[in-house]
């Protein structure tokens, strides 16, 4: 069961409470080159992504996210670091969201500033604990970045803004290390009821990183923590969101696109399942539907496998039996086994 945190909005997507766990993504493009970002957000939109955040890593990066923001149809975060004038600028840009650290911005007046403009626009705010970046005094003090390390980190922040009468905040600890972040994010949800932001930062490629973080934000969502997430991986973007939702569709708490079903192959497999299979996969990634789609190798599992999707195949010598909800419709070639199945989902 979902932890009830405090809710927050995003623009117009609510965070936290009874909200479904968002999906998130960062754009990779430069903020500075607006039509660059800009299609990729769009990209990132078809792919099921409902807020993006972008770097600002000086001035002429937060002048642009202003307008990147207005022509954007889904909520931008600002990710802010040092310069509270960056922060300030993307605030009067009409930015949705910052990420920003307030114990790194500097002087207590600048972080006011920062949060008494945020305030009267009613954006929240992100505290983003990473453990490659932690305070020299915790890391003196607790010898490398422990969980312990990372929660008083992201606490000492919130303090900072709870302090300047803010409490429109948002949370992530994050680190590479799979463990840690479970552990850091378990001691803090029993700390606040801040929503909190999950993910393992720095996982990896497509293959390491969705590994890393299906079982870290796996088993954080399966105890109810999570209000948000993004999983980070290195290449395309729209993995990211890819991943988040099958990581969420696996746990049943959120249900976009097709659910896909195909059987690992053995020795009585007599087609080229392999090829059937990503054949399928690649022309599903375009379809919104709320259907089941089983791409089975033999005539062991995979007739009930079949019988209980939407739509299946179960493959046989060089052809395949295609069924629809649970009745065989026709005996297919292997070479059209795809085209057939397809046919069958767009008639749903």
């Amino acid at each position: 069961m979902k932890k009830t945190t405090r809710q927050i909005k995003i623009g117009a997507v609510s965070i936290g409470g009874n909200s479904p766990c968002a999906v998130q993504s960062m754009c990779s493009t430069d903020t500075r080159d607006v039509a660059a970002t800009l299609i990729q957000i769009e990209r990132l939109i078809g792919a099921g992504c409902e807020i993006i955040r972008c770097a600002v890593p000086d001035m002429d990066a937060a002048v642009a996210l202003g307008q990147i923001k207005r022509e954007s149809s889904i909520p931008v975060i600002a990710d802010i670091h040092f310069d509270y004038k960056l922060a300030l600028q993307v605030l009067e840009g009409g930015i949705d969201g910052l990420r920003l650290n307030p114990g790194n911005i500097g002087e207590k007046w600048k972080v006011a500033e920062v949060v008494r403009a945020a305030a009267e626009r009613q954006v929240p705010i992100r505290i983003g604990v990473n453990a490659g970046s932690l305070e020299k005094e915790l890391l003196e003090r607790y010898g490398h970045p422990t969980p312990e390390a990372m929660v008083e980190s992201a606490l000492g922040h919130v303090r900072i803004l709870e302090e300047l009468g803010y409490d429109q905040i948002k949370i992530s600890l994050k680190a590479s290390d799979v463990m840690k972040t479970v552990a850091a994010y378990r001691l803090l949800s029993e700390r606040v009821d801040y929503p909190l932001h999950i993910g393992i930062t720095e996982a990896g490629t497509l293959f390491s990183g969705t590994i890393k973080s299906s079982v870290g934000l796996g088993i954080l969502l399966a105890e109810g923590i999570g209000d948000t997430l993004r999983v980070s991986l290195t290449g395309d973007v729209l993995d990211e969101v890819r991943v988040g939702y099958e990581i969420l569709k696996s746990l049943g708490l959120r249900q976009r696109g097709v659910n896909f079903v195909s059987c690992p192959t053995c020795g009585r497999c007599q087609i080229n399942l392999v090829k059937v299979a990503e054949e399928v996969e690649k022309r599903l990634q375009g379809i919104d539907k709320r259907i089941t789609v089983a791409v089975m190798g033999c005539a062991v599992n995979g007739p009930g496998e079949a019988r209980e999707a939407d739509v299946g195949i179960a493959g046989g010598k060089g052809e395949g039996l295609l069924f629809r909800h649970g009745e065989i419709i026709r005996k297919v070639p292997e070479h059209q086994l795809a085209d057939a199945l397809m046919e069958e989902i767009n008639k749903l």
